[in-house]
């Protein structure tokens, strides 16, 4: 079953394409290297869970015709941030992410193992991990909060100043670096009150294990939900052995990658509902349900439309609509990233997502920004210019002393001179 799940967080967080012929020449991927830890299991279900919520809360709310949301991205981003949460906010962040009753060690021991099993598991296949941070400077934080987040997120951090314009551009560099390209930035600005920025960024690469022919890919129609037509791509693949599920509102079939790995599960609705509505009903136990459910299969064929897809969205209102409300506002405790994380709230959490499918493959690319800013900060005083003192005790409210300061480095030249008129 874990290995089940791994497939379907990733077939969650990269939604990708097929193949028509043979595919790679060594065996399929049978088992994993090495057995998952309790902890890594946890973190995998819990992952799945989130991602599966994740996808419902923001699909339900987003109009778009395509919404393309990585939960691993996501999880990652703000794994990294949990680290800088404390007491009650730990608390909301960590349910919302699945995590339940785990400890801070535990979640960082399992992100820093599954980072490494999974961009190693499969040679045919690309799948890289990147995470970094950059932090405003001047704005104090915690070394502990960094040291813990390099370990297990192999996280790079750097200090720069976010009002200078060439911090923003480095920042959208590494996103398009670490995605060969696929997202050339993460960022539109930095806002004063940004302190600091974790980003992190997946690629994705792995061509089909049964090939399309790209002779075969046709000219079909694709119906929308509202009974529009509009003409695409279709590729064809041949009498294909798969996995497959048939349920009373769908059809699902999954097409592997490379060593077989790595899955793309694609389900189509077959009752009336739309595909929206499928996704409403789809929730943790119903994607469990699905993924148990598959066996394997023969169909007379596989049609699937070349894609290339891109999404770009603020994830703020579904994380707090699935409890993490008390991170975005006045009241977060962020007290294990600064010592003044009583000030800090995120900000923002912004995903861009980009899916390419083609006959030979599939691409993928997602990037997760998460902002944390000032909530509560006093604004400053300074007293650069002449001002008034007192000296007094406050309960009785006699002043003791009251002055004028015009010059605080003047040196007192001594009392005016004076006339005496008693003579």
């Amino acid at each position: 079953m874990n290995t089940r799940r791994s497939r379907f967080l990733l077939a969650l967080a990269l939604l990708s394409a097929c193949s028509e012929g043979t595919g790679p020449s060594s065996g399929p991927i049978t088992s994993l290297p090495r057995a998952l830890t309790v902890s890594e299991a946890s973190i995998i279900a819990a992952s799945n869970v989130f991602g599966s919520e994740l996808f419902r809360t923001v699909a339900a709310s987003d109009a778009r015709p395509n919404v393309v949301v990585s939960p691993l991205s996501a999880s990652m981003a703000l794994g990294m941030t949990l680290n800088g949460a404390a007491t009650t906010t730990f608390d909301a962040m960590s349910s919302t992410l699945g995590f339940g009753g785990m400890t801070q060690e535990q979640i960082n021991d399992s992100y820093r193992g599954l980072i490494d099993l999974l961009t190693d598991l499969d040679p045919t296949v690309t799948f890289e991990i990147a995470n970094a941070i950059w932090a405003n400077d001047g704005f104090p934080f915690r070394d502990e909060f960094f040291q813990a987040v390099a370990a297990a997120f192999d996280a790079q951090a750097e200090t720069r100043d976010f009002g200078d314009p060439s911090t923003m551009s480095a920042i959208n560099a590494w996103v398009d670096d670490r995605t060969h390209g696929l997202i050339d930035s993460i960022v539109d600005g930095l806002d004063p009150a940004l302190v600091m920025l974790l980003v992190n960024a997946i690629y994705y690469e792995a061509d089909w294990t049964l090939r399309f022919d790209p002779d075969n890919t046709h000219r079909a129609t694709f119906t929308r939900d509202d009974a529009s037509t509009v003409t695409v791509d279709m590729m064809h693949l041949g009498d294909p052995e798969v996995r497959m599920k048939s349920g009373p509102d769908y059809r699902a079939v999954e097409l592997p990658y490379g060593g077989e790995a790595f899955t793309m599960l694609v389900v189509v609705p077959s009752g009336p509902g739309t595909a929206r509505d499928l996704v409403a009903e789809l929730d943790p136990s119903g994607w469990a349900a699905l993924i148990e459910g598959l066996a394997d299969g023969h169909l007379a064929y596989v049609d699937l439309p070349k894609l290339e897809l891109t999404y770009d969205g603020y994830l703020n209102d579904a994380l707090e609509e699935m409890g993490m409300q008390e991170a975005f506002g006045p009241g977060a405790d962020f007290t294990n990233m600064s010592p003044l994380g009583d000030q800090l709230c995120i900000s923002f959490v912004r995903q861009k997502t980009y899916i390419e499918v083609d006959e030979r493959g599939t691409r993928a690319a997602a990037a997760t920004a998460v902002g944390i800013g000032v909530t509560s900060a006093p604004s400053g005083f300074v007293a650069d210019r002449p001002f008034v003192f007192a000296i007094r005790e406050r309960l009785t409210g006699t002043i003791l002393f009251v002055g004028l300061v015009g010059d605080p480095t003047a040196s007192d030249a001594g009392p005016q001179p004076f006339s005496s008129a008693c003579s």
